[in-house]
């Protein structure tokens, strides 16, 4: 089958077995330590088909490495993540977010901090894809949340250089830093959903992407008043030592 792979998104044929493909694209450092979807040209092409770019067009610079993120080689790693063609609108929103200079990318990609991009997805899009923003929306069994998620990862390592050990700089790292993505609960927030609050009409759809630490869980059995409760949420947010309060958004 002829695949596509690498900073510089070259074609080449092999004949081996998946198995093979997969040991392959290991052993250069093309994946996240999980099998990869062979990008032959077709599954590329089907991908493309959900833009309307030219495949060519850089879309980013990516840090640390300065690589250029081309439509094409989104594509390439959207195959290779497992993500479904309809889901590159997103992947593609969530990286020029992240190239934001706003968000400070480079920092992000290569402190030696355990912290990843969250992608938080709103309007239709997220309901038409399916993203969850439910019941366990940062664990398993979501293939959007966690494709998408692992999609943008790959880029950024194979695009960006975000390389443990080289580029990313992260001492323990985090499970966040292999998929990192939820859609807002709209229906059930008393609030405007964020990308509202951002500036965007209630009908469009939005990528906000935050510098973030893995998911902290806020547990109180025993408060009986709304500022008991306020006070363990506050108590868990100034815990020592956390960089979120550094951290700003980019939708």
């Amino acid at each position: 089958m002829s695949v596509s792979a690498g900073p510089a998104a070259k074609t080449f044929r092999m004949e081996e077995s998946y198995a093979a493909i997969n040991q392959l694209y290991q052993d250069r450092g093309w994946t996240d330590g999980l099998p990869i979807v062979p990008p032959t040209e077709d599954a590329v092409a089907a991908v493309l088909r959900f833009t309307d770019r030219a495949p060519r067009e850089v879309v980013a610079v990516l840090p640390p490495r300065q690589g250029e993120a081309t439509v094409e080689r989104l594509a390439i790693n959207t195959v290779m993540a497992g993500a479904r063609p309809e889901y590159f609108p997103v992947i593609l929103t969530a990286i020029e977010a992240l190239a934001d200079p706003a968000f400070n990318l480079d920092s992000i990609q290569a402190t030696t901090h355990p912290v990843a991009p969250l992608m938080i997805v709103n309007g239709p899009i997220a309901r038409e894809l399916g993203i969850n923003s439910g019941y366990n929306a940062f664990g398993q069994g979501f293939a959007p949340n966690l494709t998408i998620g692992r999609a943008v990862r790959l880029v950024l390592m194979n695009v960006g250089g975000g390389l443990p050990g080289t580029g990313d700089r992260s001492t323990q790292g985090s499970p966040a830093k292999i998929s990192y993505c939820v859609a807002e609960n709209e229906d059930a927030n008393p609030w405007e959903p964020l990308h509202v609050e951002a500036g965007y009409p209630r009908d469009a759809s939005t990528v906000t992407v935050f510098g973030c630490e893995g998911p902290h869980n806020i547990q109180d059995h025993y408060s009986y008043t709304g500022i008991g409760v306020l006070k363990v949420i506050a108590g868990a947010m100034g815990q020592a030592g956390s960089n979120n309060l550094l951290s700003g958004g980019t939708p």
